[in-house]
C-alpha cells in the first residue's frame, strides 16, 4: 500500500495468519491431543512402556512449531513498539491485560492442581504394592493346596471304579463329573461312562493330551491348562473293568470364579510392578505430559489472542492513518472494510465525512479559482500597464524631435525603437505565457518514454553547466508516461532551472523514478532532487500561485504553468523541503500500461 501518494485507498491489515485458521488448528491440535494422551497413558500405565519414538517426534514437534511462532508473534510485537509503530502501545496494552486475566484465572487452579497431585502421589507411593501382592499370590496358593488336599481325601474315601456306583451318580457334591474310558482290543480309547456336568466332558482326543499313551496306566493328578481345565481340577485313576484296562477321570469343582479371579489378581500384580517402575518418575511424568500436552494449548490460546487484537486494532490504526492523511490535505482516502460491527459503522462514516469533505472542498476550491482569476487579471493588467509606460514616453521622444529637429531625429531614433521593441517582446512573452495558463488543455493521447525524454532534457544542460551533475541511475528504462514528450520537457525544464538557480550552478541533481497505484490506477512518480538552498515555509505556500516569483527576471508563470500541464494529464505534483538541505518536486503522472508491481 503507498503511503506517501495522493488520493490512495487504505486496506485494513489481516493477521499473517487468520483466526479462522488458527481456530482450525486448534481444534486439531485438540483432537490430536486427546487421541495422543489416551495412548500416552495406554503405554505408561497399561503396558509399561515409555512412548515410541513416533508420539515423541509428535509431542515435541507441535510444541516446537507453536513455540516458534508465538516467538515471531511477539518479534513482531516488539518491533513494532521498538519503531514506535501506530497502534503499538494499544496492541500491547490489550495484550498485557490478556496475560493479567490470564494469570489470574489459571493460577488458582495451577496451585490447587498442584497440592492434589502431591497429595495423590504421596499416596500413591504410600501403597505398599508388593505386599499386596505377595498377600494375593498366597492366598490363591493356600486356596488351590486347601482344595488339592480335600479333592485327594474324597478320591481316597471314594471308590470311582465301580461302574454301577458312578452310573447312579452317589459320587460327593464336589465332584463334578467323573467320565471313565477303557482301552478295547482295537487299542483304542473309548468312552465308557460319563456322569456329572457336562461343561467338563473331554473328548478322546483330549484324554489322550492329558494322559499320553505310556502315561494311561499312572493314576495322579493331571497338569492343567486352560481354557480346557478352567473351574476344575482332573485327577486319573486307572482300573480293570471285564478284564480290560480302564481309567476314570476325576472332576473337582473349583467354583466358576476361582480361575476368573485369579487371572485378575495376576493382572493387577502385573499393574502393581508397572506402578512400581513408575513410582520414583512418577513427577517427571507428569511434568513430561503437561509440557506435551498442556504447553500447545496455552501456546495456541495466545497466538488465537495476539491474532485478535491485532484484528481489533488494525482498523483502528487505517483509521488513525487516513485522519492523519486528510489532516494534511488528502481528501482521497477511503478505507475499505468488510467488517458491519461497530468499527465498521464508524468506517463508514468516516468515509462518508471525508467524502462531504472534499465535496466541500471543491467547492472552495472553485472560489479560491475565481479570486485567483480576479487577482491574475488585476496582476496582468498591472503588468501590461508597466510597459506602457515607457513605450509611450519613447514614442513621444521621436515624435516631439520629429516634430523640432527632424534632422537630427536618428540621433535617437535607434534608442527609442529597441525600448519600444524590447518592451513589446515582454509583453508578448506575458501574454503567450498567460494564454498557456488559462486557455483549457486537452491531455495527450500520445506517450513518451520516461527514461529517453529526460535524458534528451539533461542533455541540454550538462553541458552548459559542467558543475552540476546529474543522477539518473535509479530511473526505470520501460515506463511509457501518457503525456507528450513536449509537454513533460516543458515541465520537466522548468524544474531542471530552478534547481540550477537554486544552486547557483553548482551541485548535485538526482532524478528517480518509481511505479505506485492510486485507486486501482498505476501512476510513474518522477522525484527531481536538489542540494539548493531550499524553500522557506512562507515561500512554500506561493511557490504555486500565479505571478509570484523570487527572481529579478520572472514572469511568476513558470511552475503555476507546469501545475496547470500535470493536473490537466490526470497528475498531481508537490514538493517538500528544508531551508538550507535542498528541495524535492514529485511529480505523479498516468503510466501507459499498468504494472503490476506497483504499490
Amino acid at each position: 500500500m503507498n503511503t506517501k501518494g495522493i488520493g490512495k485507498n487504505l486496506f485494513s491489515s489481516e493477521p499473517i495468519i487468520k483466526v479462522r485458521v488458527l481456530i482450525l488448528i486448534y481444534t486439531l491440535l485438540f483432537i490430536l491431543t486427546v487421541l495422543l494422551s489416551r495412548n500416552f497413558f495406554n503405554e505408561i500405565l497399561i503396558r509399561g512402556e515409555m512412548p515410541g519414538n513416533l508420539n515423541l517426534i509428535v509431542f515435541f514437534t507441535i510444541p516446537a512449531v507453536l513455540l516458534i511462532v508465538f516467538g515471531i508473534s511477539i518479534f513482531h510485537i516488539l518491533t513494532d513498539m521498538i519503531f514506535k509503530r501506530p497502534g503499538s502501545k494499544f496492541n500491547a496494552r490489550l495484550l498485557g491485560y490478556f496475560a493479567v486475566t490470564v494469570i489470574f484465572s489459571i493460577t488458582p487452579v495451577i496451585l490447587m492442581t498442584g497440592s492434589a497431585l502431591n497429595e495423590i502421589v504421596r499416596f500413591w507411593q504410600s501403597i505398599n504394592a508388593q505386599a499386596v501382592t505377595r498377600s494375593a499370590n498366597s492366598f490363591i496358593a493356600d486356596n488351590y493346596s486347601m482344595h488339592m488336599e480335600r479333592f485327594e481325601n474324597l478320591i481316597k474315601q471314594n471308590d470311582f471304579s465301580d461302574i454301577e456306583y458312578l452310573s447312579q451318580g452317589r459320587f460327593p457334591a464336589d465332584v463334578a463329573s467323573v467320565q471313565v474310558f477303557r482301552y478295547s482290543q482295537e487299542e483304542s480309547w473309548s468312552e465308557i461312562l460319563y456322569t456329572g456336568n457336562e461343561e467338563f466332558r473331554l473328548s478322546s482326543s483330549a484324554f489322550l493330551q492329558i494322559t499320553p499313551a505310556q502315561q494311561a496306566w499312572e493314576s495322579g493328578f493331571t497338569a492343567r491348562e486352560m481354557p480346557r481345565d478352567r473351574g476344575t481340577i482332573r485327577y486319573v485313576q486307572r482300573f480293570q473293568h471285564d478284564g480290560e484296562n480302564a481309567v476314570s477321570v476325576i472332576n473337582y469343582n473349583l467354583g466358576a470364579d476361582f480361575d476368573t479371579g485369579r487371572a485378575a489378581l495376576e493382572n493387577q500384580a502385573e499393574r502393581f510392578e508397572i506402578v512400581n517402575e513408575l513410582r520414583e518418575n512418577l513427577r517427571p511424568l507428569l511434568i513430561y505430559y503437561y509440557f506435551v500436552f498442556f504447553l500447545p494449548t496455552l501456546l495456541m490460546t495466545v497466538i488465537i489472542t495476539i491474532s485478535f487484537t491485532r484484528r481489533i486494532t488494525h482498523p483502528i490504526i487505517d483509521l488513525t492513518k487516513a485522519i492523519q492523511r486528510v489532516s494534511e490535505g488528502d481528501f482521497s482516502i477511503q478505507i475499505l472494510t468488510r467488517r458491519d460491527d461497530e468499527l465498521g459503522i464508524l468506517i463508514k462514516s468516516f468515509n462518508s465525512m471525508v467524502q462531504d469533505l472534499e465535496k466541500s472542498r471543491a467547492a472552495l476550491v472553485n472560489n479560491e479559482k475565481i479570486s485567483i482569476w480576479q487577482n491574475m487579471a488585476q496582476q496582468l493588467a498591472h503588468e501590461i500597464k508597466n510597459p506602457l509606460t515607457p513605450i509611450r514616453l519613447s514614442a513621444e521622444r521621436v515624435l516631439r524631435r520629429w516634430q523640432k529637429n527632424p534632422e537630427n531625429i536618428g540621433e535617437i531614433l535607434e534608442s527609442s525603437m529597441m525600448a519600444i521593441i524590447q518592451e513589446t517582446d515582454g509583453l508578448s512573452t506575458l501574454l503567450n505565457e498567460f494564454r498557456t495558463l488559462s486557455k483549457p488543455m486537452e491531455p495527450s493521447n500520445s506517450a513518451a518514454n520516461l527514461y529517453e525524454s529526460i535524458n534528451d532534457v539533461i542533455n541540454s544542460y550538462s553541458s552548459s553547466y559542467s558543475k552540476i551533475l546529474f543522477d539518473t541511475e535509479n530511473i526505470q528504462t520501460d515506463i511509457q508516461i501518457k503525456i507528450s514528450k513536449h509537454r513533460f520537457s516543458q515541465i520537466l525544464t522548468n524544474i531542471i532551472i530552478n534547481a540550477i538557480d537554486a544552486m547557483d550552478g553548482n551541485g548535485l541533481i538526482e532524478i528517480r523514478s518509481d511505479l505506485v497505484k492510486k485507486r486501482e490506477v498505476c501512476y510513474c512518480r518522477i522525484s527531481v532532487k536538489d542540494t539548493g538552498k531550499g524553500i522557506s515555509k512562507e515561500e512554500s505556500r506561493l511557490i504555486f500561485t500565479p505571478y509570484y516569483t523570487t527572481k529579478e527576471s520572472g514572469t511568476g508563470l513558470g511552475l503555476p504553468i507546469i501545475e496547470r500541464i500535470v493536473n490537466d494529464h490526470y497528475g498531481s505534483i508537490w514538493f517538500d523541503s528544508a531551508e538550507g538541505a535542498g528541495t524535492t518536486f514529485y511529480i505523479d503522472l498516468p503510466a501507459a500500461l499498468p504494472a503490476a508491481n506497483g504499490e
